[in-house]
């Protein structure tokens, strides 16, 4: 992929869905054509030939892309219609707003930023926010704004109306990095912003308190960790990234835990990373990837 940091500005990611049907291909590729675009890469899926959806994701160059990008949109939108095909077109210069909402475990946090901080991911950080303060000092030697937003017994509302008052308009879509708190379905609906968590098992093995005890318990020999998108149902939103690593009888549940932590990290970047670059596309409760 690209990295010249000029060329990048006049690079623009497009990626089409809708209902399959022959010739959606070369329509998109000559419509980017037609603007003067160049392909630097693409992706395309369907999930059957006949009757089935469509994906795709472009990634084109055109020199003056800014200038361009109104009458490419306005194009798009008007040339997909007759088709029902739903398009998202973004500027890549155009960074998305990632904040990050953590409790206590800093190792996925700490990652992300200096993950960030090295240029690896393509976002912007604008906050964290945690239940906790325990992270406070480590977010802000990454020069980072750091919200301290307590959530106490069963009712949630008041961190809640909180959390949107800090997080409205300041979010693309947001990062829970071992947020341990429920979020309820009126405040993602209100939030309206897609939400990645990470969970510190393979889904759907061992959901709840002490997995690695549970792990320990029944004498597992991979361990893993699984970044999915949040919803109403708790940890069965769509799955973005998984992997897992291999342990033993020698290990404790603490050891255990240890190398699981080391795949959540890697787990998490790469679920936010392929989120920020445009290659995550929703289907119901699943996902297509585009690697």
């Amino acid at each position: 992929m690209y990295t010249d940091i000029t060329a990048r500005e006049e690079l623009a990611t497009l990626v089409v869905t809708g209902p399959d049907r022959p010739g959606l291909a070369s329509t998109v590729t000559s419509l980017i054509a037609s603007h003067e675009g160049n392909i630097v890469s693409l992706d395309q899926h369907t999930t059957n030939p006949a009757g089935g959806d469509f994906f795709q994701r472009v990634v084109f160059h055109r020199p003056g892309l800014a200038a361009a990008a109104p009458d490419i949109r306005s194009d798009l939108e008007a040339t997909l219609k007759p088709y029902s095909m739903s398009s998202y077109f973004r500027q890549q210069r155009v960074l998305k707003r990632m904040p990050i909402l953590v409790s206590k475990s800093a190792h996925c946090l700490v990652d992300l930023l200096w993950r960030h901080r090295r240029g690896e991911l393509p976002v912007t950080i604008p906050l964290v926010i945690s239940n906790h303060t325990a992270v406070a000092d480590d977010v802000r030697s990454f020069g980072i704004p750091f919200f301290h937003v307590p959530s106490h017994g069963p009712d949630k509302a008041e961190a809640e109306c909180r959390l949107l008052e800090i997080l409205k308009g300041n979010a693309d879509f947001i990062v829970l990095a071992r947020y341990m708190q429920i979020l309820s379905e009126p405040f993602l609906e209100e939030l309206d912003v897609p939400v990645i968590n990470i969970h510190h098992s393979f889904l759907p093995a061992f959901i709840g308190a002490a997995p690695y005890r549970k792990a320990k318990e029944r004498g597992v020999k991979l361990v893993g960790a699984t970044s999915h998108y949040v919803t109403k149902d708790l940890d069965e939103g769509p799955i973005i990234e998984q992997n897992v690593t291999r342990v033993d009888h020698t290990m404790s549940a603490a050891d255990m835990q240890a190398k699981g932590a080391y795949v959540e990290r890697e787990v998490l970047s790469r679920a936010v990373k392929l989120h920020a670059e445009d290659r995550v596309i929703r289907h119901g409760n699943q996902t297509v990837v585009f690697d």
